[in-house]
């Protein structure tokens, strides 16, 4: 019913300009949208919807991924832009600096200003 459909990140912010300014400034999106309370934003040829609620930050799980071929190179850009990268205990992984190496899976997260749990990794499937 939906394998063929695409499929959209949604991303909570409490302030939708600082949410703007740190996926677009700081990450590198491209806004395609903007409408009272909410922004789509192109990632690739998929969509982020960044909107305003309260419940920003209270998931303690991975808002979205991201999937690049260099996970080390991002890791780079993104602390050299000053974002702190999160160590996780995760079973049967061992890390390479800020880089979780689970099998040939390299990944590394991170959070917004909101604290959404992001992540980047090399390979999601």
């Amino acid at each position: 019913m939906l394998g063929n459909a695409d499929i959209v990140a949604i991303v909570p912010v409490k302030d939708l300009e600082k949410g703007k300014k740190f996926y677009v400034d700081t990450l590198g999106l491209e806004i395609v949208k903007e409408r009272p309370g909410g922004i789509v934003m192109k990632s690739g040829s998929t969509q982020v919807l960044v909107y305003k609620t309260g419940f920003a930050g209270t998931n303690q799980a991975t808002t979205a991924a991201w999937t690049v071929k260099d996970v080390d190179g991002v890791a780079k850009d993104l602390t050299a832009k000053g974002i702190k990268l999160e160590h996780y205990d995760l079973p049967g992984a061992s890390r390479e600096g800020d880089v979780h190496i689970l099998g040939d899976l390299r990944a590394i997260w991170f959070k917004d200003p909101d604290g959404n749990i992001l992540s980047v990794g090399n390979d999601l499937g």
